[in-house]
């Protein structure tokens, strides 16, 4: 397996800078755009910004927290906004309520994919919520893991629904001055009690699941391309400038290319 590489950013960059990135990140040859959506970043608007600029880039969420947008919500805003379901993945997540998240998951993944032409994909951590996205939903977003673990994890996933699609989610830092922001989003995730759980069910500590320069990235890319079917680099830059994030861009685009 060699997986496709997509590029991740963040939806508070807003809908005009992401127009901006789209067209770089499509042309650098990456297979997609994810953006994540956040209560100051409408990952839809981002997205339908970018559709506007793009002609085949895939376009996906990573990931709408149905705790605080109901599928239903989504769903309307994808119509409301005329994007591309061809190219649209909507990958879905429980949000901060822990009660009731395989259900309310579960639920989400069969009105979106019975109201809209996009794919849905399921943000999991644990083995359950894993198992619900390989069933019900087109594919699974794993967070936070080290390679082995993905490909232990999409093997599963496979074994499962063979037709299902395994991405990963990689911070990624190519530029030594955005060392710190790494440090800081590092800290922040290891500080959740689910990640933290996690991480303590995996054995590894959460630096061990990033790229933390451009010769880390150049190494360690190809183990996660063989273990699933995507790997999202999600750009981690000194900055939120268009300039850092077309210098991202520029600098991975040979690494992928090479690996």
């Amino acid at each position: 397996m060699t997986g496709r590489v997509s590029i991740g950013v963040a939806g508070a960059l807003g809908p005009e800078a992401i127009a901006r990135l789209a067209p770089a990140v499509e042309a650098a040859g990456f297979a997609g755009l994810w953006v994540n959506d956040t209560p100051d970043g409408d990952a839809l608007v981002a997205l339908a910004a970018a559709a506007a600029v793009t002609d085949r880039l895939i376009l996906a969420t990573g990931v709408i927290p149905v705790d605080r947008r109901p599928a239903e919500d989504v769903a309307r805003e994808v119509v409301d906004l005329e994007l591309p379901q061809e190219r649209l993945v909507l990958g879905i997540g429980s949000g901060v309520q822990p009660k009731g998240a395989l259900a309310r998951v579960g639920d989400a993944v069969d009105l979106l994919r019975g109201a809209l032409g996009a794919r849905v994909m399921v943000g999991a951590l644990g083995p359950k919520m894993r198992h619900l996205g390989a069933e019900r939903a087109d594919g699974v977003l794993l967070n936070w893991v080290p390679p082995g673990i993905a490909a232990t994890q999409a093997g599963a996933l496979h074994a499962a629904s063979a037709d299902t699609h395994v991405a990963v989610y990689v911070r990624t830092a190519v530029d030594p001055a955005a060392s710190a922001r790494l440090d800081v989003e590092t800290a922040r995730y290891a500080s959740y009690p689910n990640y933290a759980a996690n991480f303590a069910r995996m054995g590894v500590a959460a630096p061990a699941t990033t790229f933390r320069d451009e010769p880390a990235l150049v190494d360690g890319l190809p183990d996660y391309r063989s273990a699933v079917d995507e790997v999202v680099l999600r750009a981690i830059t000194a900055d939120d400038s268009i300039g850092a994030m077309l210098a991202f861009i520029a600098r991975a685009a040979p690494v992928v290319q090479g690996s």
